[in-house]
């Protein structure tokens, strides 16, 4: 169907999906490289949460790196070592490609340049950090449409003839990369960055409150944009509490990290769910989705459940939101401690998870309910739209 004939709102969609297509092989091999990491760092090191696995991103606990900066082959936790930072390699560029491609679908290869820029800019990829808007997922959609957009309409210009080889491969993704990076910096980072403080604000100021009201707040926040500016600000406040409280035997801010990290591994897991339970209600394309999803879901990607957000997100996104908020709710009301700031299923254990099986077991349970929550919202609202 050409742009001619197709809606608005459909091609909008259509660009979005471009992106979220290319960024979701970053986002699974990444995030599961990272959950192997912890889980063999795990195993060499032990469960400390100091000294433990799951510090392997440190090259002085696992002893990775000797004196003259060679790795240690011989030694199994350098191997989790490596593991780890492949998967931070690998994850750290999903942000940009979800730009880049967002980009690209707009304005064919002359985006790609000018979205990339827009994506680092929105992450500090490779940019010094006063340039770093902090504008995340939300900043990368923005950004790379603007990208995509800006180069379409240098693209339509009257040029020489002779001007006209050089406009795809210069002229475009130079004007472009200046305009959305001009943009990215004068436009979009201050107001984004309002709402992300304020959000932080509003986090630590329900830090005395019921953790079941926190595991509420928390889980709508992780499902609401499913790795956007506020699962992220959910996130970083549950890791920098994790690094706060230490080697602390038992904190609130160990509760924090458990209920962010169930809460964000229900909604793909929900939608895996609802994908086996109602299958008429999904496409060919969501059911494949779907069967990633588990793994994905398991492995504390919440990104899994973007493609179906995408594609429907007044019905899917309210339910992704009830599921977590479930989730987190009971995860703070039982107090479960987490050590790990990522990992799903490979950090389900003692002492990462609890001191001993019976955290890791109501863990379980109260992923499970968050789960059938979701899937049975998911088909309801679903299966009124087919009525």
């Amino acid at each position: 169907m050409s742009n001619a004939t197709t809606g608005t709102g459909t091609r909008v969609r259509n660009w979005l999906m471009t992106g979220v297509s290319y960024m979701i092989p970053f986002v699974a091999a990444g995030g599961i490289l990272i959950a192997l990491g912890f889980l063999f760092g795990t195993l060499a090191m032990g469960g400390d949460p100091t000294t433990g696995g799951i510090r392997v991103y440190d090259s002085a606990l696992t002893h990775a790196v000797d004196a003259n900066g060679n790795l240690q082959l011989g030694n199994f936790a350098t191997w989790a070592y490596i593991i780890f930072w492949l998967g931070k390699a690998a994850f750290a560029f999903f942000v940009p490609v979800l730009a880049g491609f967002i980009a690209y679908a707009i304005a064919d290869r002359p985006g790609i340049a000018p979205g990339f820029v827009a994506g680092a800019l929105a992450t500090g990829l490779g940019v010094d950090g006063p340039l770093a808007t902090g504008t995340g997922f939300l900043g990368a959609l923005v950004g790379g449409l603007v990208a995509g957009l800006v180069a379409l309409w240098i693209s339509n210009w009257s040029v020489p003839s002779w001007l006209r080889p050089m406009m795809p491969v210069v002229i475009i993704p130079l004007l472009s990369t200046i305009i959305v990076g001009l943009a990215m910096e004068l436009v979009f980072k201050y107001p984004i960055g309002a709402l992300m403080t304020w959000l932080n604000n509003t986090l630590t100021g329900l830090s005395g409150t019921a953790l079941a009201v926190i595991g509420i707040v928390l889980g709508l926040m992780m499902a609401f944009d499913m790795g956007g500016p506020v699962n992220k600000v959910a996130y970083v406040f549950a890791t920098t509490g994790l690094g706060a409280a230490g080697a602390a035997a038992h904190d609130t801010r160990f509760v924090i990290m458990a209920i962010v990290m169930a809460a964000g591994m229900t909604p793909p897991l929900g939608l895996a769910l609802a994908t086996v339970l109602r299958k008429k209600l999904f496409t060919d394309s969501e059911l494949e989705n779907g069967k990633a999803a588990w793994l994905l879901g398991a492995s504390f990607i919440t990104e899994g459940a973007i493609p179906f957000a995408a594609a429907d997100p007044l019905r899917v996104i309210p339910s992704l939101m009830v599921g977590s908020a479930v989730t987190g709710a009971l995860v703070g009301a039982l107090g479960l401690e987490l050590h790990a700031p990522h990992g799903g299923i490979f950090v389900m254990f003692p002492p990462v998870l609890g001191s001993d099986w019976m955290t890791p077991l109501l863990y379980l349970v109260s992923l499970a309910v968050g789960t059938v929550v979701t899937a049975i919202l998911v088909i309801a609202l679903k299966g009124s739209r087919k009525n």
